[in-house]
């Protein structure tokens, strides 16, 4: 299923989420990774502060992927769709 990550704290909960449905305690999940515990933790609680190269080793870990597109145009609110 997709998901919209708008921001750190979308992304810390989704990674969060994911982590624990797939049963993997944060150190399990830095050994499939190659990050340290530590990363894992930073991750899942700050991941403004995260490397993009360690965001993308833990999600391709995680089974997840980038997936960049371009937004919806604005519409005449000013909401995005």
């Amino acid at each position: 299923m997709d998901q919209l990550i708008n921001g750190a704290n979308k992304l810390a909960h989704s990674l969060r989420s994911c982590r624990k449905s797939k049963g993997l305690t944060q150190a399990t999940a830095a050994g499939r990774s190659g990050l340290l515990p530590k990363t894992i933790s930073l991750l899942e609680n700050h991941p403004e502060k995260s490397t993009v190269e360690s965001l993308r080793k833990y999600i391709s870990s995680l089974g997840l992927e980038f997936i960049l597109r371009e937004k919806p145009e604005l519409t005449n609110d000013g909401q995005d769709w």
